[in-house]
Formats: structure tokens, sequence, C-alpha cells
């Protein structure tokens, strides 16, 4: 009787072993899409392609609200203004603070330029934004909520992107697919989509700069590399003129370096989108005072 309840138990044992490798074969493989897929099936999130193409321009006005972590942080609210037309883009924030008055970046079609907070200084984000502005001059920034985005007409001959699998946010897994300018790029580039809808929700950027070389063993043992991350995340979807667009736009900037660790957020709450109304060129040109 024991060997052939031992006997039963082995068969079962295999039966479901194999039962188990087919269902396994049979499955479609989730995180194993092509680039191609993820983008297709994120421009349907945003809308038909008439709606999509309806799109010349946007102006979006919302709150803004500036937070700064750590030692001598603080608070500042104030207004945003996310507009775009064609590749020319603009993201700004104006706060109801003298020492901090506004964030703003542009792009007008052929320089991305970075606004100065007072003549001849730039915020942090500011100065991360400049030293690689290169690498926001291909529609990246702000995503879907510009014209500019760059997945609403990919260019194989500016950028190469590739599937990287399922990424993880806050233990949530996305579907992520890595951005790599042909021109090149200091940064790294992710961008991340929701697996049931494929909406776009979050860019993230890092960067590494080498550590300097000191005067002497000892000050070159206290330099250390610098560690730089970006992130835009977009929240909040809803329907505006045809089109499933984010209302809250949050940007998350940290840098850690020998000396510490510095972040900031700001966050938009958009709730005005006006659609195809004219833009002066000069409004996509901020780096003057």
């Amino acid at each position: 009787m024991k060997n052939f309840k031992t006997t039963y138990l082995k068969k079962i044992a295999t039966a479901l072993t194999l039962i188990l490798s087919l269902l396994t074969l049979s499955l479609p493989a989730a995180d194993k899409m092509k680039p191609e897929e993820v983008i297709a099936k994120h421009l349907e999130s945003i809308g038909t392609p008439e709606a999509r193409a309806a799109m010349k321009s946007v102006t979006i006005v919302g709150t803004a609200k500036a937070t700064f972590f750590g030692r001598g942080g603080g608070v500042a609210e104030g207004i945003s203004v996310v507009a775009s037309e064609g590749d020319k883009y603009l993201v700004a924030m104006k706060f109801n603070n003298p020492d901090y008055q506004f964030e703003k970046m542009g792009f007008d079609a052929e320089n991305f330029t970075v606004g100065y907070v007072r003549p001849g200084q730039r915020t942090a984000l500011g100065r991360i934004l400049q030293d690689n502005r290169g690498t926001f001059e291909r529609g990246i920034m702000s995503g879907v909520l510009s014209t500019s985005w760059e997945l609403l007409n990919v260019d194989e001959n500016e950028a190469k992107i590739k599937y990287s699998g399922m990424g993880k946010i806050d233990g949530k897994k996305y579907h992520e697919l890595s951005y790599n300018p042909k021109k090149g790029s200091d940064m790294s580039i992710s961008l991340f989509f929701d697996p049931d809808t494929f909406r776009h929700v979050r860019t993230e950027y890092k960067r590494v700069i080498s550590s300097g070389q000191g005067t002497g063993v000892d000050a070159s043992a206290r330099l250390s590399e610098t560690r730089q991350k970006l992130i835009e995340d977009y929240s909040d979807f809803g329907a505006e003129n045809n089109l499933t667009l984010p209302h809250t736009y949050r940007i998350y900037l940290e840098e850690i370096s020998g000396n510490g660790t510095r972040s900031y957020e700001w966050l938009m709450n958009l709730q005005k989108f006006d659609f195809n109304n004219d833009i002066e060129d000069s409004e996509f040109k901020v780096d003057a005072y």
C-alpha cells in the first residue's frame, strides 16, 4: 500500500509539473514587449489619431508649489504655465517670493534656454537643465502635456528606444523604455507606462558626474562623485478636448555629493486648458532676466 501511494503521488507531481510547464509556455510574456508596441498603445491612451492631430498648440494654466527639503528648506507657492506649439514648448512657474521668483525653461525649435532667477544666477533646477540642454531639445520635457512630445512622432534617426522590461515605482511594476538621443546625452533616460492603461506616468533622468582631483591626498579623499536624478511624474488623468491628459505634473530633483543630499519638488495642479491659440515665438525663449 505504501509503495502504491508513493507511486501515485509521484505521478500527480509529474502531471502537475507538466501542466505548469505548458501554462508557462502558453502565457504571453507581459514583460517582453517591443518598444513600438508600447508606444502604439500609449498613443491610443491619449486619444484617437484625429484628436491627437487636432492639437496644434496648447496653453495650460494652474497652481504651483515648490518645496525645498533639508537644511534651509521651505515652501513657495504661485502659478504655473505649460505651453507648446509644434516643436516649441515652455514650462514656467512664478512664485510670490522676492528671493525665489520663478522657474522657467523653453525650447523655441532651435535652442533650449533656461531663465535666470536673478542676473547671472540660475536655480539648482535651472543649472541642471542648462548643463544638459541638448537632452531637453528632443521633446521629452513635459511629456504628453506638450505638442512636442517625442512619442507623438518618433524619429528613429534622432533617438534609439529600447524596451527595458518591467521597472518598479513605489513597489508597482510599469513598462519601461530607455530613450537615448543619437546625438548623445550625459543622462540616462527612462520612460514609464502604466501596465493597464499605457499612460505615460514618469520620465526619469540620471547623471553621474565623476569626482575632481584634489590638490593633495587628503583633499582628493574628500572628493566624491555627484549623482543627479531628475523625475517628472504625471497623474490625475482626465478628458480635455477629446484627449486624456494629466492634471498633476510633478518635477523632483535630487543631488547626492560629498556635501550631502539636496532635494527639491515642484508640484503643478493644472486647471485650465486652452487649445489651438497662437503663441508668440518669443514666449519660448526665456534666458533673459
